[in-house]
This record gives C-alpha cells, structure tokens and sequence, in this order.
C-alpha cells in the first residue's frame, strides 16, 4: 500500500445520465514507480456499483492493472474539536439544567410541606375529637387552626402544581435543546469510499488512469419551456437533473442518455393461442348486436402512467448533450440545464370542441427545428403578458410538426345543444336515428378591437364499422356544411367571427340500421 498520508484524489470528469442512474467516469494522472504498487484513490461515492468497476491505463506506458477494488469505511459520529468560548446553544442548554435543577429541589421542599401540613390536620383532627369526647369545647380555636392549616395546604399545593407543570415543559425544551446541540455540534457519521488500484509498471513515469463506474440515485428528465410572441416561437429544450450520489458534479462534461440498462433483454415467450371456429345459432343469425363505442386515436408514444413518468424515447435510445460543461450539486434538488433552443414561425388558430369542453383555446403550431427529437415532457407556456400555464409536450421526431396550445380565451362563449329523435321507416321496419346539434359561438370583445378572429370548431360524427348501420350526414340540413370530414368522423368549420359577433352552427346526420340491428 502506498505511504502517502492522503489518497490521490479522483475527480468526476464525465458523466452518463441514465433514466434512473449514472455512469460517472474519473480521469486522472498517476505517478508510477518501477514494480508491482497498490495506490489509494479517492474518495469516491460509496454508493459505486462494484461489479460495474473499470479501470484502464494509457496505452502508451507499459503498465497494467492487476486489481481495482472499492473499499468503504465508516466514520461514527463523533464530538467536534472543542473551543475556548462556549456556544449560544451549550450555554442554553447549561441554563435549562441548571433550572431544573432548582425547580426539582423546590418541588421536594413543597412536598415535604405539603407532607407535614397533612399530619399536622390529621393530629388537629385528633386532638378535636378527645376534646370533644372529655367535654371540652373550644370551636373558635378549633375553626381557627383548622383554617389556617386548610389555607396552608391550598397554598402549597397550587405552588407544587405550577413547580410541577414547569418542570414538565422545562424536560421537553431541554431535551430538544440537547437534540439540536447533539446534532450542531458533532460530526455526523459518515460513509465514505476509496478505490485500491494495484498496477504493475515496467518503468517509472506518468500515466493517465480512467476509472468508470455505476452510481445509482441520479435521474433526468426533458423539460421545455415556450415563449410565443406574436408570430413567432421560441422553444427551449432544458433537462432536468437530480442525484444525490453522495459527491459534487462539478465542471463535468454531461451525457444525457434514454437507454434502460435495467430492463431485461430476454424476448418475450411464444405461447400458443389456439382460434376456433363456431356456427353462429338461428337467433344469432337473424340479429346483429351493435354498440356505440368510444375509441382515442393512437399516437405515438406510450400510454401515461401515474407518478414520475419514463423517458418517452419513441423506442429508440436517445443522446443529448449540453454544450458546455456543467456542474450539478448532490443535494437531491432539480437542477436545471440548458441542452438547445431554437425560434420559428409558428402560425396558430382559436380551436374549441364543445363535445370535450366549451373553452376556446389558442393553438400554435410549427416544425421541430431543434436538431434533435422532442421528448415527451412539461412545458412552461410564456406569452407577452407572462407566464400563461403548464402544458405537455409529446414525442416528436426532428423536423416533425407540433402543436400546442397555450391556454384558453377568455372573451369567447360556446353552447353546445343536442337533440335526438327515433322512428321507422318502410316496409322492413327500419330504424332511424337522427341527431341534430347546435354550436353557439359568441365573442365578447374589448373596446379597442377591431380584428376578425377564425375559429375552428370541431364536432364528432359516429364512424360505422358494419353494413348493417349506415351513418349519413345530412349536408342540406346542416346550416353551414362542414368544411371537411375527415375519415376518423370529425367534421370541421372555421368560423369567422367579428369583434361582439355571433354565429349558430348546425350538424344534422342520421344513423340508419336495419330491423335484425339491436343495441342502437
């Protein structure tokens, strides 16, 4: 083992960031001696991963590593050196003993009292009642004394209750006074770690040394934040870092990585799943069973979960790097960095669908010009007058479009009103089903405006996925058609509105099914 009195210390010069840990990468320079030499670097965090320890030299000295090893040692908690004035907090706690002290002697010398008065009325009483049986008779000397004694008692009692309830506070604060001074005033126990390097080198001379390894309790996750400004967007891409590894990342050149190095990577077992045919019965023949069923359009990306969500990577692993270097506290807070930004045009529209909700909302919309793709995450939403509200942000690939929306409008009104009405129809029974919805928009505006604004309204059509319904859209009835009506059955109008204007949109369409149909 080296002599020397203090390890070679290692500094962190690189860290990997993973979704739930970190690869931390230690260079340094080491000053070899001919022969075999065990060296005591350090020190690093106990937490280290053993089994992820690595060590290598510099190929161009002839040296090599012949064994690397982390060995923790515990430091107990333990006084701290003492100085020549006492602190506030030890001479506190010097005062409250002392106080305690004297409290506790008075509250013996009032029991002993309250002891004496109580046998001085119990011979008083005894003394009353051989009086009494000898034929004496003093009642003004007796009421006196018994008086005097009850008086006493009385006295000395509410005293010894008040010493009492004193004392009792006065051992709550002295022993949070001892807690806070045991915990200011001694060094706190500590586990530390250093790495033991045994190295054999042909020559003596310097040689670089680049040690890694896995540290759990370190964690990252994409955070953005948008300013719109007029037409244009400004969207910076920022990652936020905890760890509480037990060491400072200080100056260090920080990867960002989505890959999962805990998942399994075993594939999934192939289990038989076996399909049966059945004839359908006489009953199930002359019928159809239909329900009308709510599905959400797939998106990219997985379905959210509660609690602090994974990294959406879009099933890729995904590496993102600062600029320059950072420096990241093991305190276990968010820490923020800066990874890019970049400003576009971004052209938006006033977009509202009652069905889901009667608010307007301001939508923006632009492509990803950031060089990188967008990971799923919070958004701060920042427009001319501030701070406008939280969004999210979904997975989008580098030059993919995206869209936002920062909050709703508030001098915008929409009602939404549906009616519904059922008959038959012909010879062979056939139901029909029609349904008519009514959209009122109004806008409430301020003095000085004077712009048109367009609105996009959005109202669902039913999509049938058997023959036997059929869904028709009613084009004359509806007062305006749609725009257009895409094939997921959502029919769209942009509506113009002027400052105090109102608009009545109307959507008329009917299902139709034939008599077998049932659950319509």
């Amino acid at each position: 083992m080296s002599t020397a009195p203090k390890p070679i210390a290692l500094p962190v010069t690189a860290v990997t960031c993973l979704e739930d840990r970190a690869h931390i990468e230690r260079t340094v320079v080491l000053d070899l001696e001919a022969g075999v030499q065990r060296l005591r670097l350090g020190p690093v965090s106990a937490l280290a991963v053993d089994r992820t320890l690595h060590a290598e030299l510099t190929a161009d000295h002839p040296a090599t590593v012949l064994d690397v090893r982390i060995v923790r040692t515990w430091t107990p908690r333990g006084p701290l050196s003492s100085t020549d004035d006492d602190s506030a907090l030890r001479r506190r706690v010097h005062t409250l003993e002392e106080e305690r002290l004297t409290l506790g002697q008075r509250r013996d010398r009032l029991r002993t009292r309250l002891d004496l008065l109580g046998r001085l009325a119990a011979d008083l009483l005894r003394e009353i009642g051989e009086g009494a049986g000898s034929g004496e008779s003093d009642r003004t000397r007796w009421s006196r004394e018994l008086d005097r004694v009850d008086d006493e008692r009385a006295t000395y009692g509410e005293q010894l209750r008040g010493a009492e309830a004193r004392l009792a506070s006065l051992s709550a604060e002295l022993g949070e006074a001892e807690r806070v001074m045991h915990l200011a005033e001694e060094e706190p126990a500590e586990l530390a770690g250093h790495v033991e390097l045994t190295v054999e080198a042909a020559v003596a001379g310097p040689a670089g040394l680049r040690l890694s390894h896995l540290t759990p309790c370190a964690l990252w996750r994409p955070a953005y934040r948008a300013v719109l400004d007029g037409g244009s967007l400004t969207l910076e891409t920022d990652a936020m870092v905890w760890q509480r590894t037990g060491e400072d990342w200080s100056d260090v050149r920080l990867t960002l990585s989505t890959a999962r190095s805990a998942l399994a990577t075993e594939p999934p077992r192939l289990d038989e799943d076996r399909l049966t045919l059945t004839d359908r019965s006489a009953a199930e023949r002359r019928t159809v069973d239909v329900e009308l069923r709510e599905e959400e359009i797939g998106a990219l990306g997985p379905a959210p979960v509660l609690g602090l969500p994974g990294v959406d990577d879009g099933g890729e692993a995904r590496v993102l790097r600062p600029p320059a270097p950072v420096s990241v506290p093991g305190d276990g807070r968010a820490h923020r960095v800066a990874l890019s930004a970049f400003t576009t045009a971004a052209p938006g529209e006033y977009a509202c669908s009652p069905e889901l909700s009667p608010l307007v909302t301001r939508v923006v919309r632009f492509d990803n010009l950031s060089g990188h793709a967008l990971l799923a995450g919070p958004v701060d939403l920042v427009r001319g007058t501030g701070f406008s509200g939280r969004g999210t942000l979904d997975f989008t690939a580098p030059g993919a479009p995206v869209e936002l929306a920062f909050g709703s409008c508030d001098d915008f009104r929409v009602v939404r009103q549906a009616e519904e009405s059922r008959n038959s129809v012909g010879i062979s029974q056939r139901t029909v089903v029609t349904r008519t919805v009514r959209l009122h928009l109004s806008r409430f505006s301020a003095p000085g405006e004077h712009d048109e604004r367009v609105v996009a309204l959005r109202e669902r059509i039913p999509v049938s996925e058997v023959s036997a319904v059929d869904v028709r859209l009613h084009k004359d009835a509806c007062a305006p058609a749609p725009d257009v009506v895409d094939a997921e059955g959502i029919a769209r109008w942009d509506v113009t509105l002027p400052p105090g204007g109102r608009r009545t949109v109307t959507l008329v369409y009917e299902l139709s099914a034939s008599a077998k149909v049932t659950g319509l």
